[in-house]
């Protein structure tokens, strides 16, 4: 019979084998959910044999991440500021980034909001995170994609947070009413182009809409700099998150839409990631 790990060690083998990135911290991600443990505990327990139910379970969990299956696909859940969500193939997995984005919203903002609008909300990350920062805002959820929606709604549920965060069906603010405090979005902003050249992970198993947009990723950021205006309080922000090579063109639209102050902010790499707009 084969210790923990004499399995672990294979099983990183045949991650590197396939090409995976941190093929170690896989297998020991993998291996803490099957044995139901932190992943630290596994390295308390190396000499432990590896009996054949445990390894039958093992097995099918292995075989989806050497297809390039994301791992918080295969896990079912992700940290998402300082929170866990519920994550599968309905949305697109939320990145560090858009983490960076939420803690840019609450550094930007000068009082709590009343209201916040997160587009395109996906998984429900920004908004949960957000209805949970600031225990008395409004929260409006809005994505076109039904299946995310049913996601995010179990997220806001799992949170406890139903009775402040609103989901809405709609293409960007086609069915949104009213004003708010805070827009948020982390759109489609990939171009055709940069989807061919992900990563499998991305190519293959995350939904494309939710990454990719018309006009060389830009058309959905476009929108909603030309629409924001219209719903937004008179002290509100907006804060979206964008491509790398987006930034000239979108301060220049947001100028031409007439916002009163406009800034591009770096992510922690040093690359421009992030837009923040002032009413109009």
């Amino acid at each position: 019979m084969q210790t923990l790990l004499d399995v672990l060690n294979k099983t990183t083998r045949f991650f590197e084998e396939k090409g995976l990135e941190n093929p170690r911290l896989n297998a020991e991600l993998l291996f803490a959910n099957v044995l139901e443990c932190q992943r630290l505990d596994l390295y308390l327990q190396f000499e432990r044999l590896m009996d054949e139910d445990t390894l039958a379970s093992l097995r099918p969990l292995v075989l989806r991440r050497s297809r390039r299956e994301p791992l918080q696909y295969i896990l079912g859940e992700t940290d998402f500021f300082n929170g866990l969500l519920k994550i599968d193939e309905r949305a697109l997995i939320p990145r560090p980034e858009t983490e960076e984005m939420v803690e840019l919203a609450i550094r930007k903002l000068t009082a709590p909001p009343d209201s916040i609008l997160d587009l395109g909300t996906g998984s429900g990350a920004i908004a949960v995170a957000l209805a949970r920062h600031y225990a008395n805002a409004r929260v409006v959820a809005v994505d076109h994609s039904s299946k995310a929606l049913e996601l995010a709604r179990e997220n806001i549920r799992a949170a406890g947070l139903a009775e402040r965060v609103k989901t809405i069906r709609s293409h960007w603010f086609d069915q949104v009413e009213g004003v708010f405090d805070l827009i948020i979005s982390n759109p489609p902003y990939l171009s055709a182009e940069e989807w061919e050249n992900t990563q499998p992970e991305v190519r293959l198993h995350e939904p494309c809409e939710a990454l990719v947009a018309e006009d060389s990723g830009l058309a959905c950021l476009n929108l909603i700099i030309d629409r924001a205006g219209d719903y937004l309080s008179p002290s509100g922000l907006i804060v979206l998150e964008s491509g790398l090579d987006q930034h000239e063109s979108l301060t220049a639209r947001a100028a031409k839409a007439g916002y009163q102050k406009i800034e591009s902010i770096k992510d922690l790499g040093g690359r421009n990631r992030f837009i923040v707009l002032e009413s109009l």
